[in-house]
């Protein structure tokens, strides 16, 4: 088992550079495990309370539970990941089954911030865009997936976004293995990537 962690700042290009190289493997032999999953459950907090959730922030998620899944799935156990909503800011009480594979690919922000975590994974990456493309993208994302108005998105940005990327994401860019430039654009690194997979499932 292979497990890869793949870290960026919001609006990097991660989850297009985690699609391109599922797109190149055989069907059936990547799980992926999004951080985004294991956010901490705030149904406890009114509604008002939940919007000012920094979400870039490492204690707004729950690292033992994704370590432990982590550690379940390369022990070849199924486990039952969180579904997590955004526009709420809670868990559901539904869970998914995840299947261990050949390949786990554990994606998120803030993944290579965690010692644990990284001690788990084979191969650390992070995907780095210039911070005017980021912004576009979460720009484009927020108002379409997290019915945000552009006016919310800049302030959250400014108050949130930008200080905690600076603060807790960019810095763990040094346990990286290997930076990919231009997310999920750089043809040649997402190429070098999935033939390091291949060559692993071999």
């Amino acid at each position: 088992m292979l497990i890869v962690g793949i870290a960026g700042g919001t609006g990097s290009g991660k989850t297009t550079v985690v699609r391109r190289i599922i797109e190149r493997l055989p069907v059936g032999c990547v799980t992926v495990v999004p951080q985004d999953n294991y956010y901490k459950d705030n149904s406890h907090l009114p509604m008002e309370e939940r919007q000012k959730i920094n979400f870039d922030h490492p204690d707004a998620i729950e690292w033992t539970l994704l370590i432990e899944h982590i550690k379940d799935l390369k022990n070849k156990k199924r486990i039952q990941q969180p579904i997590y909503s955004y526009l709420t800011c809670t868990r559901s009480k539904e869970t998914i089954e995840i299947v261990p594979s050949s390949v786990i690919i554990v994606e998120g922000i803030l993944i290579l911030s965690q010692p644990e975590l990284r001690e788990l994974m084979d191969l650390k990456i992070f995907v780095d865009a210039d911070a005017d493309d980021r912004l576009s993208r979460v720009i484009q994302r927020d108002i379409v997936e997290r019915g945000r108005s552009v006016a919310m998105v800049l302030d959250r940005y400014d108050k949130t976004v930008k200080p905690s990327h600076l603060q807790f994401i960019e810095p763990t860019k040094r346990y990286a293995d290997i930076i990919v430039p231009q997310g999920g654009n750089n043809q040649v690194a997402i190429n070098l990537l999935t033939q390091f997979i291949i060559q692993h499932l071999k």
